[in-house]
């Protein structure tokens, strides 16, 4: 009988927490995926007002490029390089993948040209690991822990999300955009420290692929890909809402950039204060589907206050609060569901296709956003993305939380 990947003989008896080898295993990958997502996202919040002082800063088009552009190079390689850790091992492929995010981090912080930075921004998103880090804590983690080792991986993107928007002004200030391009790198270089020396070598589950088909058929099932439709939604919203909202909170509601971290901090704190909650409401009581759909809503609804009063300091500021909610509780659910609904063999391939989803949504959401605030005006931004929101919403209602797999075997 095979052992588990906590450790754990099929004979002996499974504790009912999780075990030291799974916190440890959940909360160092946690920690590589934070500051690899950290140093994606500080330039978030300072990028569109940073990019004005540059020769071709003008061009809307080139920042929402310049934003998104690592979504693309993830894009092409999030399949691949899932695959790839099916075949080679999870760090191999991490500390591959940390390696290009450090060389892009360099390349785009050594520059003052606009061109070079978008070429910097796509090497940083050919590290594309995002499916590797998914595959290996579902190795790591039983059936009856997943979604609470998952919704972890999620608080620490959440987190980093949170901290690039209260950090990112504060740093501009001090370093400017190329210093924290470096310091991205720097991060990148510390995540390879945290893979080769904290983070717990455990096997990888394989089972027969007699029994779960060929991988085509394994992985592009109608649950699968309305998952992965939705992980390129949330993320098309989120790139796109951030070609426009520093701006915004500039122009229209008078903060200075400096102290855009009065508004993003409580409305952080406030947010994950009824994210988990949430969370832990949907997994104990099964009521993940609802959760979900109540986050797509709230998404739509904050699509449309942004779209509606983005000239409103307040309308702003409350439809800002909506979307950290709904975030969080998204980054969350939806890795969990990925790894719940995926065949066990093919967890790296399938997270692989759901991290392209994600890339993708980045990468089209800043290309289209950049296009539309420049052609059309910062509100036909959000019109686009409450459209996209409205599909989600008809593809969420339709979504079927997966059955509970067996639990570890006592």
């Amino acid at each position: 009988m095979p052992t588990s990947a906590t450790g754990l003989a099929g004979s002996m008896p499974a504790p009912a927490g999780m075990t030291p080898l799974e916190r440890r295993a959940t909360l160092s990958l946690a920690s590589i995926y934070g500051l690899r997502m950290l140093g994606l996202f500080l330039i978030l919040p300072v990028f569109s007002v940073y990019a004005a002082s540059l020769p071709t800063g003008s061009s809307k088009t080139l920042v929402g490029l310049a934003l998104g552009i690592y979504g693309l190079s993830q894009a092409a390689l999030q399949i691949p390089l899932g695959a790839a850790s099916d075949r080679f091992g999870r760090k191999p492929v991490m500390i591959f993948g940390l390696t290009l995010f450090a060389l892009g981090s360099f390349l785009a912080g050594a520059t003052s040209d606009l061109h070079i930075i978008i070429l910097g921004r796509a090497v940083q998103g050919a590290g594309a690991i995002s499916a590797a880090i998914s595959a290996m804590i579902a190795d790591a983690t039983r059936e009856e822990h997943r979604t609470k080792a998952m919704a972890t991986v999620g608080m620490a993107i959440g987190l980093s999300f949170v901290l690039s928007l209260v950090a990112g002004p504060a740093l501009y200030d001090a370093i400017s955009v190329p210093g924290m391009f470096m310091l991205t790198g720097v991060l990148a270089v510390a995540a390879i420290g945290v893979v080769l020396w904290i983070v717990p070598s455990v096997p990888m589950t394989t089972h027969s692929e007699e029994l779960e088909g060929h991988w085509a058929t394994a992985v592009f099932t109608p649950p699968l890909l309305k998952l992965d439709f939705s992980i390129f939604a949330l993320n098309f919203l989120q790139i796109s809402m951030f070609v426009v909202v520093p701006v915004a909170l500039v122009k229209y509601a008078g903060i200075p950039l400096l102290h855009h971290w009065m508004i993003y901090l409580p409305i952080a704190i406030l947010s994950f204060a009824l994210a988990i909650p949430g969370i832990i409401w949907a997994e104990k009581h099964g009521h993940m589907k609802a959760v979900f759909i109540s986050a797509v809503a709230m998404l739509l609804v904050t699509m449309v206050g942004f779209a509606l009063g983005y000239r409103n300091t307040y309308a702003l500021i409350a439809a800002l609060f909506l979307f950290f909610v709904a975030f969080n509780l998204m980054e969350a659910l939806l890795p969990s569901l990925v790894s719940r609904t995926a065949p066990l063999s093919r967890k790296g391939l399938a997270l692989g296709i759901y991290n392209t989803g994600q890339s993708l949504g980045m990468f089209v959401g800043g290309a289209v956003g950049g296009v539309l605030a420049q052609h059309q005006g910062r509100g036909a931004v959000f019109g686009a993305a409450a459209l996209l929101a409205t599909l989600w919403l008809a593809v969420a209602v339709t979504i079927k939380p997966p059955p509970p797999r067996r639990k570890s075997a006592a």
